[in-house]
């Protein structure tokens, strides 16, 4: 493997290029308030949800609040070769928006509006500072939804550049399957479209696709249009606890083997549970456990259901206890989404070092529970979550920052993690991205060439190296 677990490799490599005051007088005079100095704001969009604690934060921020203001903003950065940093709400956890290699931070979160809506066509067009939430509480009038939900009420461009997908992605895919256009500045700060409202194209390369994914590495999202659906006419979610994680797993597997259309199928363990019980004041029984969801007509949803029980009691389910008003089932799935809240607050001062391996849904079950045994033996407390119903798990090491032997026995685990991932034809992530953490892994999965193209676009598209640099692999 090429991302070694020892503690000295696994820290970010921290090279700071100078910012000249030339470029930050251009910047106070072109931006006046929305540029700022001060430690305070350099410091929030200087960290993310990663266990990276150590790296020093941008030389400045700039809030931008239109396209012409991120265009500005590169170019400036661009005379002096300064990094550029996108930043959205913070929320990534593999070092996306930590100032490695120094630079200007700019802040698309004031660029929240619903451009667009095409209730027709099934479209709508957003800023990249519009977060998903907000989204849907646009949309909500229309009858249609959102579906891509990642859990934290992440912003439409940083899951964009991340190819974020979260709980839903089982039924209605990942960010990849749901852009349908983009507005980008690139790193000359010029502004280019890509893709348009149409449901398919054949013209040229797909740039779209390019830049989904791309962790800001080649440009700057400014814009995007996005598929939305039809609210589901019959909802219904369910919990069902198992004996164990395997008869969990089992029984996932079976009911995606047999095409059963579940909308959401997640795993929690019993740490997980329990941290969610005391973090969310709820009584759920501290054992494995799926919470799943069903979409369709009411006959369906009850087709479904009753599919999908008669396969949990043959590995040793219990009963589906059942959510069925809104209320109920936003109170189930917030508790499901601060999971990860949750078991960071189970430890004091804990920083979470994460996974997030997928593999072939056939495969999960080998996955998983070498992977459960590994961090038991470990003991580093642990928790586990997952998109289980397309192979994506996530294990959250809950490390001492400070203690290096934990932090690197926490690497190990991840090490062995994504190598028994990649043996089983899987990948090292599934939605978080590469960023800082994975940059290793992300040889071993691709091979050599294939990096090597990506740095051969890189190189074409950002000659200066200035696009949130030294993230998805090193030049």
């Amino acid at each position: 493997m090429n991302a070694p677990a020892q503690l000295a490799h696994v820290m970010p490599e921290v090279n700071q290029r100078p910012v000249p005051p030339a470029l930050i007088d251009a910047l106070k005079s072109r931006f006046g308030a929305q540029f700022s100095e001060a430690l305070v704001v350099r410091e929030q969009h200087g960290r993310d949800e990663s266990a990276f604690t150590t790296v020093p934060p941008p030389a400045g921020v700039v809030f931008a609040e239109s396209t012409a203001d991120v265009a500005d903003a590169v170019k400036l950065c661009a005379a002096h070769k300064v990094p550029v940093i996108p930043y959205g709400v913070g929320s990534s956890l593999e070092g996306h928006l930590l100032a490695v290699q120094g630079g200007i931070s700019i802040d698309v979160s004031r660029m929240n509006k619903v451009l667009a809506v095409n209730a027709e066509d099934l479209t709508v067009t957003v800023q990249p500072g519009v977060t998903r939430k907000a989204l849907n509480d646009e949309i909500k009038s229309t009858g249609l939804f959102f579906p891509i939900d990642p859990g934290a009420d992440a912003s439409i461009g940083g899951m964009t550049a991340t190819r974020a997908s979260g709980t839903n992605a089982v039924r209605y895919g990942t960010m990849r399957e749901n852009v349908l256009a983009l507005e980008v500045v690139n790193a000359s700060g010029d502004v280019i479209r890509t893709g348009t409202r149409a449901r398919k194209s054949s013209a040229g390369y797909d740039l779209t696709r390019l830049f989904v994914g791309s962790e800001g590495t080649l440009g700057v999202i400014t814009e995007v249009t996005l598929r939305i659906y039809p609210l589901p006419e019959a909802v219904s979610a369910a919990i069902c606890s198992f004996p164990s994680i395997g008869d969990a797993v089992n029984t996932v597997i079976q009911t995606i083997q047999l095409g059963v259309p579940i909308a959401r199928v997640e795993l929690i363990d019993a740490n997980s549970v329990r941290a969610v019980n005391q973090h969310s004041k709820l009584t759920l029984r501290e054992q494995p456990l799926l919470l799943m969801e069903f979409h369709g007509s009411p006959a369906s949803v009850k087709e479904q259901a009753e599919v999908v029980q008669e396969i949990a009691r043959e590995h040793g389910g219990a009963d589906f206890e059942w959510a069925d008003t809104p209320e109920e089932r936003t109170r189930l799935w917030t508790a499901r989404h601060n999971a990860y809240f949750a078991a960071v607050q189970s430890r004091a001062g804990c920083r979470c070092i994460t996974t997030d391996t997928c593999v072939p849904i056939s495969r999960l079950a080998d996955a998983l529970l070498d992977t459960v045994a590994e961090a038991d033996a470990s003991g580093i407390p642990y928790f586990l979550v997952g998109h289980v119903g397309d192979g994506n798990f996530h294990m959250g090491y809950l490390i001492d920052p400070d203690d290096a032997d934990e932090r690197a026995r926490a690497e190990q685990l991840n090490h062995q993690v994504v190598a028994r991932a990649l043996a089983l034809g899987g990948t090292c992530t599934g939605e978080h991205g590469v960023g800082l953490h994975k940059m290793g892994f992300l040889v071993d999965e691709a091979g050599v060439g294939a990096v090597a193209m990506m740095r051969t676009i890189k190189q074409a598209l950002d000659p200066d190296n200035i696009m949130n640099p030294g993230k998805v692999f090193s030049l």
